[in-house]
């Protein structure tokens, strides 16, 4: 999979040179570090789960010499503190790198290495301890080129390209998507079946967060959101420390990641003691019909854009309905006369990152949707007094303070359409009471 990856990705290269680092250890306080999660862009090309490491892609030379590694060698003494490393034979032997070298001789190789490539791709900004070799190398070359009359004339991201390829997803990434929604679903109903007045929001996320790494997964693809009443009006509220108040809604918005980085992310919204109140089940109502047709519009030939003004479009209208706003829906859309109620997106791509790479625009045309992409759908309302009310819009009458709802599924397009990955977790009206 890895190969046929790489393959793919010197085709789109022509006859440059990438240089893709791996991610480094991250200190969370004095001397301890976070838990090491890989850069995506590395993972995606090498499978290679070790930190520090710098991968080469070289599409300027033949077969059999294209793909380079360099690593932390094997160390007896750093592995009895942090776990065993592949190691330079482990690199050619278990990852199928061409070459590989201790990865304190990139200083020395990488010039020969990227000679004769037509560009370099490296990501400038990102890799500041790896950024001052290819900078070097690459003035050397600039420098030699009226002798040599041969340079790498630029430098490139290699961004756009690997991104237009990790957006459209192969059957075996979407098996893999499919398994994160499979768990994250079960853990939802999980919580849903759990939650009553007077539990605590940490609860249900323990709850939640324990499921995952029982099934196999890494943990939580994002900080988990277990939010009870005016806490769901908080886009990324994470605090998961108050009691659940009898009357509220509750909203969790939770996703796994799975070994292989793999993530899913789903949010539901549902009362705490069983039942809606009246002001709580009409928008609740209104948001689920707006994902839902949202949902309908994901198909092959459709615009990304389109996904998101179907659901802002339905929402609106009800809005006005339910006299939150007022005026013209068409004039309100164009004003965006809605944003104090509903302020984000209605989704986006999925994958080895929750907020997974990929364009949604180039310049004035939105993206259209092919099979293999993979997305969110997630429309929302939240109720409070937190942004400034959009000029000549009502004031928010009191009984609908404090409501918050979003309702997010995982859908991947398909030839024929869509499939909702995530519809295990159950969001219909009649669901959401007991």
């Amino acid at each position: 999979m890895f190969s046929q990856r790489r393959d793919r990705f010197f085709d789109s290269l022509g006859a440059s040179a990438a240089v893709i680092p791996a991610a480094p250890m991250v200190t969370h306080h004095a001397d301890c570090e976070y838990p090491f999660r890989q850069n995506s862009d590395f993972w995606y090309l090498t499978g290679f789960d070790e930190p520090d490491a710098v991968a080469l892609f070289l599409a300027h030379r033949p077969e059999g010499e294209r793909f380079v590694l360099f690593v932390h060698p094997s160390s007896s003494e750093e592995e009895v503190w942090n776990g065993a490393r592949s190691g330079v034979e482990g690199a050619t032997s278990l990852y199928g790198a061409d070459f590989a070298h201790p990865l304190s001789e990139l200083p020395q190789r990488l010039g020969d290495y990227l000679e004769g490539a037509d560009q370099i791709a490296f990501r400038v900004g990102k890799h500041p301890h790896i950024e001052k070799f290819v900078l070097k190398v690459w003035t050397q070359q600039l420098d030699q080129a009226p002798r040599t009359g041969a340079s790498a004339f630029s430098l490139i991201a290699p961004c756009p390209l690997l991104h237009n390829l990790r957006l459209r997803k192969t059957p075996d990434e979407i098996v893999r998507i499919k398994e994160a929604a499979r768990i994250s679903a079960e853990a939802h109903e999980l919580a849903r079946d759990m939650t009553a007045p007077g539990v605590n929001e940490r609860t249900v996320q323990a709850l939640i967060e324990k499921h995952f790494l029982e099934q196999g997964a890494r943990g939580p693809a994002y900080g988990s959101i277990v939010a009870g009443g005016d806490n769901a009006c908080v886009l990324h509220y994470t605090a998961n420390n108050n009691v659940l108040k009898d009357g509220d809604l509750l909203l969790v918005d939770a996703g796994c990641s799975l070994v292989d980085y793999y993530n899913a992310d789903i949010t539901r919204t549902f009362p705490i003691n069983g039942k809606f109140t009246g002001e709580q089940y009409v928008l609740y109502e209104l948001v689920l019909e707006a994902q839902q047709k949202a949902i309908a519009s994901v198909s092959p030939g459709h615009k990304a854009e389109e996904v998101h003004q179907t659901a802002v479009r339905v929402l609106v209208e009800g809005l006005v309905d339910l006299g939150l706003l007022q005026g013209s829906v068409d004039g309100l859309l164009e004003q965006q006369a809605y944003r104090h109620l509903y302020m984000h997106r209605t989704g986006h791509w999925l994958g080895l990152d929750v907020h997974d790479v990929g364009a949604y625009r180039l310049g004035d045309y939105s993206i259209a949707l092919e099979p293999g992409m993979v997305l969110t759908v997630e429309p929302g309302l939240y109720i409070s007094d937190r942004l400034p009310i959009s000029g000549g819009q009502p004031q928010i009458d009191e009984k609908w303070k404090g409501i918050g709802i979003r309702i997010e599924d995982d859908v991947v397009v398909t030839p024929e359409g869509n499939e909702v990955l995530t519809s295990a977790a159950l969001s219909g009206i009649k669901s959401m009471q007991r």
